[in-house]
């Protein structure tokens, strides 16, 4: 990390250190639960959001904060862009501190969040230059900007048309555009393509990736679409329960799970024992996982031990439903660190908001 000598001209509660563009240390932030208003003494005990969450983004890279919905991700988000305060811990961005300089740190961010940000009752251009002229820009430079950034996205043909009737993968595009319109130092994207179709998820992610290639911008995805995360992230954050399970790049990630992965799957909970120790009882297996009905175990070569696989489940009378092998993935990265798979714990959150 480089450090400079401050100049005079930075914010208050900026600091000396420009290498870094986001920062994150020790955040802690809890909610009190709806059933908890006007309860007193009674109430339920606050609901932990971040226990204790840390990471940081050399300047000019993409950081990926990944994990399922309710980790933890939009709230650290909203704490980075001043939207929150954390009950403890430090948070920085472009090298100032938010919460001694949130004016500051808001001058220097665009901000994408999960709902639509535009005016749906005007045209892409006219949602542009209103951004442009709210960060201050005059008129003309106000046009020319919406201009140079419509044709980045590829929505010069569409500029003049009403957003309400754009297609959801343009309309994305335009938050995005809106976001850096005044040429952010950090941008950040909450969870950008949800509710897009592949076609439309596919084109956003080329363009995110562009951004970081034309200058010193720092990215901060949040998503719960593995597939986005390792394509998109120069680095990657795991979370899950609010606590950081896992970081590195995708590939350092996936490399630290040495061999292959075999995943065997039986039809029923009464099987899973003994579907368990069939398993532990190839020789070349270890380190089994048990996720529901499906069992996960690691192997220095999956041809070497695949067919031992098949033969102690056989002997042991345990019918195997599906058994595969394949080299790490971001997936076998989370239930190994997390002990429980990226499915099961959406399923889990969704259980837990319908309760």
């Amino acid at each position: 990390m480089s450090v400079t000598t401050r100049n005079q001209t930075e914010p208050p509660g900026a600091r000396a250190e420009v290498g870094t563009g986001i920062e994150a240390v020790d955040l802690v932030k809890s909610y009190a639960p709806p059933a908890a208003r006007g309860r007193g003494r009674n109430a339920p005990p606050p609901v932990p959001a971040l226990r204790g969450v840390s990471f940081a983004a050399p300047q000019g890279t993409i950081l990926g904060l990944l994990g399922p919905n309710g980790a933890g991700k939009t709230t650290a988000v909203k704490i980075l862009t001043t939207l929150s305060t954390p009950d403890s811990g430090t948070a920085l961005v472009a090298g100032i501190d938010v919460a001694k300089n949130p004016t500051a740190v808001r001058r220097v961010i665009g901000y994408v969040p999960q709902k639509p940000s535009f005016d749906p009752n005007l045209t892409g251009r006219e949602n542009l230059i209103l951004q442009a002229r709210i960060y201050g820009a005059n008129r003309a430079d106000a046009g020319r900007d919406a201009d140079a950034i419509l044709a980045r996205f590829g929505l010069s043909e569409a500029a003049g048309r009403i957003t309400r009737k754009w297609s959801g993968g343009m309309q994305r595009k335009l938050d995005v555009a809106m976001a850096l319109i005044h040429s952010p130092k950090v941008l950040f994207l909450d969870e950008p393509t949800t509710g897009l179709d592949p076609e439309a998820r596919s084109e956003l992610w080329t363009a995110i990736a562009d951004l970081t290639r034309a200058g010193d911008l720092t990215v901060l995805l949040t998503t719960h679409y593995l597939e986005e995360a390792d394509r998109l992230a120069d680095h990657l954050v795991i979370v899950d329960r609010g606590t950081v399970v896992a970081s590195g790049s995708p590939e350092q990630l996936k490399d630290g799970l040495a061999g292959d992965t075999i995943h065997a799957g039986v039809a029923s909970p009464d099987l899973v024992e003994s579907a368990r120790a069939a398993l532990l009882g190839v020789d070349g297996i270890d380190e089994v996982t048990v996720d529901g009905t499906d069992l996960y175990a690691r192997a220095a070569s999956a041809s070497r031990v695949l067919a031992g696989v098949v033969a102690a489940f056989e002997a042991a009378g345990v019918p195997l439903a599906t058994v595969t092998a394949a080299r790490p993935s971001l997936e076998q990265v989370y239930l190994h660190h997390a002990g429980r798979s990226y499915r099961s714990a959406q399923e889990d959150r969704r259980e837990e908001e319908s309760a």
